[in-house]
């Protein structure tokens, strides 16, 4: 579906006047051609889309802002993460944007968020180049008969990453920003061909309004087993939620994003954004799938230009290589993006310093702590200028991306773990032996065992071991793992310098959690590392 020029369409309602194209709607065969046309990508062997995202291959977190506004400035938690923006500022940037888009064509995808009709909302995306456009036809959720939305819910994002902000003049801190209005429903991208920021924008919005829904947000992949139950596991980019989800046993809900409701879970997305770095068919076959497979699109993928055939393990570009495709290319996934209560609840995190068991049984008050700690390490890539693990508490496991008082989304953890009777478990997919550049990564396939037997039943009649020092419940035994893996100390050669390594992340958990020691109650207080 297409339109031109300045033929009455929505756009007009928001300011976008005397644009050239506007092409809507496209499928994504329609893409494909507009995206080689205009030498956006190149198709690699087997159809995959591979394109490049300049010098930004990561988020930029320091370059997103919210519009300080009266309907919504007393409900954000503002700092760091959520910086102001001048409703003025970001008018006037809205205006620039307006006027750079005179001439230009535009391409449209009216699209929705949230699988339960009960609390989608319809979201529409205008970017400035087509395989953005495809990019966001992936992650969203696709109607089934092209629509224009015409609902005053809807949203809009327009991205348009040839557009630079100046920090002087535009109250920004680069070139690149990421703005949400919350009063105007509509977000701006800029400086920026990272796709992740449209995705994650959506996600943003979402753990805005769904809480005042009593709908409880989360940065966690989810899957079901035979049985019909649902497991879910939280975590930050490059701690496995998108390997460890994909699961050839269990059917897929999601790999990031889902809500939980009175009714269930569900997806938020209707496709995958996978890390696919060093990706094995071994390991991760339905992921690896799907990067053979047209359609996907491969952000920063090497490719030899003469047999177009890619390389996943060339990091020359940068170690977060991605794919984006849609739920479809995966062999089992929930096509309603529906389920029942999650029954287990995975916490994932990649500990650099190689302390913490690989996987541990926590309390509920525990689970409330590592919650709201929401430690890890920060992988190569995944935000720019990242390029080795680097300790970090991200709120929620998903801090940037919650613009409410972290205490807003751990109240509803807390009420649903006990409300539903979830088992919550600590999985350490991050180092052992030692600490980064010592040690080694933990194996992914003992990883899949010990979930694999926390889901099923077998762990819950394992006796357990106290950690000394992290005050975790590690199982005494996990078939198919060797017995020495499960107790991080042993898996050091030298102990002396694992016990002071465990005493200096125990400190570390101690001072980050200062900050929510008058919100918690003290039982949840006593629940860290002792």
């Amino acid at each position: 579906m297409q339109q031109h020029g300045t033929q009455a369409n929505p756009l007009e309602q928001i300011g976008l006047r005397n644009i050239g194209n506007v092409y809507w709607n496209l499928t994504t065969p329609a893409l494909y051609e507009e995206i080689v046309r205009r030498r956006e990508g190149l198709i690699s062997h087997l159809g995959p889309l591979v394109v490049r995202t300049g010098h930004h291959t990561g988020r930029s977190p320091n370059d997103k802002f919210i519009v300080r506004e009266a309907t919504s400035e007393q409900h954000i938690n503002w700092g760091k993460v959520n910086q102001p923006m001048p409703e003025e500022k970001f008018a006037g940037l809205f205006g620039k944007l307006c006027a750079f888009f005179q001439g230009r064509d535009l391409f449209v995808q009216n699209l929705y968020a949230g699988a339960d009709p009960r609390y989608r909302i319809p979201v529409r995306v205008i970017t400035e180049y087509a395989w953005h456009n495809l990019f966001a036809r992936n992650l969203l959720i696709q109607p089934d008969e092209p629509v224009i939305h015409s609902s005053p819910d809807t949203w809009t994002i327009i991205d348009s990453p040839r557009f630079h902000a100046i920090p002087e003049v535009d109250a920004t801190r680069s070139e690149v920003f990421v703005t949400i209005n919350f009063a105007r429903k509509l977000v701006l991208i800029g400086g920026t061909s990272y796709g992740g920021e449209i995705k994650k924008s959506v996600f943003t919005i979402l753990n805005f309004l769904l809480p005042g829904q009593q709908v409880f947000p989360m940065h966690c992949s989810a899957n079901v087993g035979k049985n019909g139950d649902t497991a879910l596991f939280f975590g930050l980019s490059g701690t496995g939620k998108t390997t460890l989800s994909a699961d050839p046993e269990r059917v897929l809900i999601g790999d990031d994003e889902h809500g939980w409701s009175d009714n269930g879970v569900f997806n938020f997305e209707g496709g995958c954004y996978a890390k696919v770095i060093h990706l094995s068919p071994e390991a991760e076959p339905d992921i690896y799938e799907t990067t053979r497979k047209f359609g996907t699109v491969l952000e920063n993928v090497v490719m030899n230009f003469d047999d177009r055939i890619i390389d996943l393990d060339d990091q020359t570009i940068t170690e977060n290589t991605r794919a984006a495709y849609p739920l479809s290319h995966v062999k089992n996934f929930v096509p309603s993006g529906m389920a029942d209560h999650p029954k287990n609840l995975v916490m994932l995190t990649a500990d650099a310093f190689g302390v913490l068991p690989p996987i541990a049984k926590l309390t509920a008050d525990q689970a409330m702590y590592h919650f709201l700690s929401g430690y890890t390490a920060k992988v190569a890539g995944t935000e720019k200028g990242v390029t080795e693990p680097q300790v970090t508490f991200s709120t929620c496991f998903g801090a940037p991306f919650m613009p409410m008082a972290p205490t807003v989304y751990a109240n509803l953890l807390g009420e649903r773990l006990a409300r539903h009777h979830v088992h919550v478990w600590l999985v350490n997919t991050g180092w052992s032996g030692g600490p980064y550049g010592v040690g080694s990564r933990m194996k992914i396939a003992y990883t899949r065992a010990m979930i694999r037997e926390a889901l099923n039943g077998t762990l819950s009649g394992v006796p357990t071991v106290a950690d000394p020092v992290f005050g975790l419940h590690i199982p005494a035994s996990v078939p198919g793992v060797p017995a020495d893996v499960l107790s991080p100390r042993n898996t050091w050669a030298d102990k002396s310098a694992y016990d002071a390594k465990a005493g200096e992340l125990a400190g570390r958990f101690k001072s980050n959690f200062e900050q929510f020691a008058a919100s918690v109650t003290p039982a949840v207080r006593a629940a860290g590392p002792h």
